[in-house]
């Protein structure tokens, strides 16, 4: 299964403004596991960058001067898409940009040549009800490093996006992990591999592992010996 995750910056809030990308990342990820293949590109937008969302992404107008338009860049990204399920923060904010683009050169609709949307702003909302679901906010819940990200950038912030989803989608996974797989590949904001920090593991206490024989014993109660998490005696398995 081919997946990429992608994200925008753009000159404001409202393509049907008149508003512009200004810079499009994509990276990929194949049967859950990310490649290290990305496509990253800055877009001269034609147009003035709103001082909002400026101060969001810290891109400039000046920065972008030597930067290609939309229509140079196109069919590269297209074709880096094309025939793969996205996966997006607030998904309908980039594809309504992305199709602006689009509809603006006489292209289809990026729902045409993808493989359908994973918005994980809904996922994260059905997940986690009630509570901010902020890129940032589920970097912290789901203890994914987020230090580097003092400002917006579409690079860094679908290489986050990739940890948060695959955190938030790990009963996908197998149970077994080989204890010799590579770990996976991060990309920094300059595009370079980076190294990661060693993964957290918190093992349970003893006072948790007390507990949770606890409650295995009230539901073994509650059910008749029906618990299925409790271990039976052996003779019982036997019979």
């Amino acid at each position: 299964m081919r997946q990429i995750v992608l994200d925008t910056e753009t000159t404001g809030l409202d393509p049907r403004q008149g508003h512009r990308i200004i810079e499009v990342a994509c990276i990929e990820l194949v049967n859950r596991r990310l490649t290290g293949h990305h496509l990253h590109k800055y877009v001269h937008p034609e147009r003035d960058i709103d001082e909002g969302a400026q101060a969001v992404h810290g891109i400039t107008l000046e920065f972008l001067a030597d930067k290609p338009k939309f229509a140079d860049i196109v069919d590269e990204l297209l074709e880096f898409i094309n025939g793969a399920e996205l996966i997006i923060h607030n998904a309908p904010f980039d594809i309504g940009f992305l199709n602006a683009e689009l509809d603006r050169l006489g292209r289809v609709p990026v729902g045409t040549i993808c493989n359908g949307v994973i918005d994980t702003l809904k996922m994260a909302k059905e997940i986690h009800p009630g509570k901010r679901n902020s890129l940032d906010a589920l970097c912290e819940r789901y203890e994914i490093d987020n230090s580097s990200r003092t400002l917006h950038g579409a690079l860094l912030d679908t290489e986050l996006l990739a940890d948060v989803y695959l955190a938030m989608t790990r009963g996908q996974n197998s149970l077994m992990i080989e204890q010799d797989e590579a770990p996976r590949p991060q990309i920094g904001a300059d595009g370079q591999v980076r190294q990661r920090k060693p993964l957290l593991v918190r093992r349970a206490s003893d006072e948790e592992l007390a507990e949770h024989s606890r409650v295995l014993a009230a539901i073994d109660k509650e059910s008749k010996g029906a618990c299925l998490w409790l271990p039976k005696p052996e003779a019982e398995t036997a019979a």
